[in-house]
């Protein structure tokens, strides 16, 4: 019987299965697919998670991961180059947010938490359904490919993601918001003379449409961005108009829109922000997309989940080890990680409603940006406050235990 069992090793889930186990809780951590390798929707690693890395020891080994460094974005406007803040303003270690492949990251940090007896991963476990006793979660029934197995425990965490098995057999509805947007997300190659992205990001705006190009040191990642409920139109309209619509945007990825061949290439990704009224119940707790799933609005939701489990990791572990877990200490994490969810997805809704959306609806070839807008960001005080949201959310989160 294992103290703790997290379903999903996302990097919510393997940082609470890593901090729990070095705490000395044992602690057996559930993937539902075989191995890391798969794309992922997002890479990014904040400055939040960064320091958080760096007190574990980790900092040194996570650069060491093939990476770029994204210092704020940079953005292409009727009246020039705008970037609207700089991560390198931040007093920390590490002013900048780190572009790494995700399975590297889960790699590392499943990789240190197996250094712990007290670790263990399970690969291709599919979770069919909660073990009860008495009204209390006490672990679940799963199944790999050669066989059925069960798990008991004190807890039961899940961190499954925004389609959430352990959500949905809870019984968890999340109230669910739309953004005004969806994504379509492919790679272009890098070609000798490309540009270049001196902060590691870079957007244009143009016709209704928003192209989004992240630097990824051997290729370039993109993201098109377009009005929710319009996917059937665009891809109606063929891949070579979707080659066009991003030349039209920028126009240096003429060569390189070439590799776009057939849809197979692109991925869409419906942009939703959702968040549970309740995480928990008794011997269960949500974190990370499963119990909210963030905009992709400043790229915060890796960081968001790793704060769930930092800040669940610094209050349960005691009352693990002494075994007596109530769900009083489940409403507490809830309690902490609460309302600073509630405030960076108040303000995305906020960029989605002035800046994106009417970016999206607007029919011209260049976006203009508010003259208040950009007298805001200059101002020394008001200038710092994205870069902090942004790099640290409300308040940063350390390791206690």
């Amino acid at each position: 019987m294992s103290q703790v069992v997290i379903v999903g090793a996302g990097p919510g889930g393997s940082m609470l299965a890593l901090l729990l186990a070095r705490s000395g809780v044992e602690v057996t951590l559930l993937e539902m697919h075989k191995d890391f390798d798969r794309a992922f929707r997002g890479d990014t690693v904040h400055p939040s998670t960064l320091e958080i890395l760096d007190q574990l020891g980790l900092a040194e080994k996570v650069h060491q991961i093939p990476h770029t460094k994204v210092y704020g974005p940079s953005f292409n406007t009727s009246k020039g180059l705008f970037q609207p803040f700089d991560l390198r303003r931040l007093k920390s270690k590490f002013p900048y947010i780190l572009m790494i492949p995700q399975a590297k990251f889960l790699e590392l940090l499943t990789a240190e938490a197996a250094r712990y007896p007290n670790f263990h991963l399970q690969m291709s476990a599919n979770v069919q359904e909660l073990i009860r006793e008495d009204g209390t979660v006490r672990g679940v029934r799963y199944q790999t490919s050669e066989s059925e197995g069960e798990i008991r425990a004190q807890l039961t965490v899940g961190a499954d993601g925004r389609h959430s098995r352990i959500r949905h057999l809870a019984g968890f509805e999340p109230v669910k918001t739309s953004p005004p947007m969806d994504v379509l997300w492919f790679r272009l190659p890098k070609l000798d003379g490309d540009m270049e992205v001196g902060s590691g990001l870079a957007g244009s705006f143009g016709a209704g449409r928003i192209l989004v190009v992240f630097d990824r040191c051997d290729h370039w990642q993109v993201a098109f961005v377009f009005p929710k409920g319009q996917y059937q139109q665009v891809r109606a309209a063929g891949i070579e108009a979707m080659r066009q619509a991003i030349v039209d945007l920028q126009p240096r990825f003429e060569p390189h829109v070439e590799t776009l061949r057939d849809w197979q290439a692109l991925t869409l990704l419906s942009v939703e922000s959702s968040r549970c009224p309740r995480w928990h119940e008794p011997g269960m707790l949500l974190i990370g997309d499963a119990a909210h799933v963030m905009s992709p609005v400043g790229g915060v939701g890796i960081n968001y989940a790793i704060q769930d489990a930092v800040v669940g990791a610094n209050l349960l572990t005691r009352p693990l080890l002494e075994g007596r877990l109530e769900e009083n200490h489940l409403a507490a994490v809830q309690r902490r990680r609460e309302f600073p969810t509630r405030f960076m997805q108040g303000f995305q809704a906020l960029m989605q409603k002035r800046v994106l959306a009417p970016a999206l609806a607007s029919t011209q070839t260049t976006i203009q940006i508010p003259t208040m807008f950009r007298w805001l960001v200059q101002v020394p005080f008001l200038r710092d406050i994205p870069p902090r949201l942004i790099g640290f959310g409300i308040q940063r989160v350390s390791v206690e235990t």
